[in-house]
């Protein structure tokens, strides 16, 4: 007969385990001797080393006691479920494992590659970092909104980019946050990015292609959406105000570059 202690040692694994195991009714507590002692027996330390594996590799304490007392084909088969369960467990956190790894990626974790490639553009181009948060915040609100049409703007967007003058033109409205709605700046750049527009719109019209056929049957946005992503350029008084001047001087025609412009 052996102490509590003497079974843990035996066994491999702590009291407590073994506490946790006698409480769990995997392993029958047994009386007390005259001196307030439990003692063991080697039936208990097989048990013991029985749990311990079970334990180890994986399976439930739930279903140890039900596993001690299976005969072999329902022990097989019970312990293929266990591995089932544990195979989807392990594909899960190799899916969290590799999104943990994408946090290093920056972008890259909210956006497609594509999307983080062009982020990275217009960092080259002389961007502001919060410029560049905020367009990268509107694209993953309009990807999770509206995948079809965050792609027809991206498009549009980047190619726009390859112009110089709308590279000029962005980084203009980018400083244009911070000044003031009565900077004397202000009408030359929504003049500015009106004339591109009207350009670009020339253009588009004068050309059949597939991108428009793709707008075309893009659903229109959420309204919602919409007002949210407007709520963005008045997020300064000099954007607002250049927003203001730009609806004085369009025609009322959205505006092909998309969110942020």
């Amino acid at each position: 007969m052996i102490t509590i202690g003497q079974l843990a040692s035996y066994a491999g694994v702590t009291v407590k385990a073994v506490r946790v195991y006698h409480a769990r009714g995997l392993l029958p507590e047994p009386p007390r001797d005259a001196s307030g002692y439990r003692r063991y027996t080697a039936e208990d330390a097989i048990s013991l080393v029985k749990i311990r594996t079970l334990a180890e590799a994986g399976v439930p304490l739930a279903r140890i006691r039900d596993l001690l007392t299976a005969d072999p084909g329902a022990f097989a088969a019970a312990i293929a479920e266990i591995d089932r369960g544990l195979a989807r467990k392990a594909a899960e956190l190799r899916r969290s494992r590799e999104r943990i790894a994408q946090l290093g990626g920056g972008d890259r974790l909210f956006v497609s590659d594509e999307m983080a490639a062009f982020l990275g553009r217009l960092r080259e181009i002389g961007v502001s970092a919060r410029g560049v948060q905020l367009e990268r915040d509107l694209w993953i609100l309009l990807q999770s909104v509206s995948p079809a049409q965050a792609a027809v703007w991206f498009a549009d967007k980047r190619d726009s980019l390859a112009d110089p003058e709308f590279q000029a033109i962005y980084r203009e409205f980018d400083a244009a946050f911070g000044w003031p709605a009565d900077d004397p700046r202000l009408p030359a750049l929504a003049g500015r990015a009106n004339r591109w527009l009207a350009t670009r719109a020339a253009t588009d019209a004068g050309a059949a292609s597939a991108a428009q056929a793709a707008r075309a049957a893009v659903p229109a946005l959420d309204p919602a959406v919409t007002e949210l992503i407007e709520s963005s350029a008045t997020a300064s008084p000099g954007w607002e105000r250049r927003a203001e001047l730009g609806r004085e001087l369009r025609t009322g025609e959205s505006d092909p570059a998309g969110p942020s412009q």
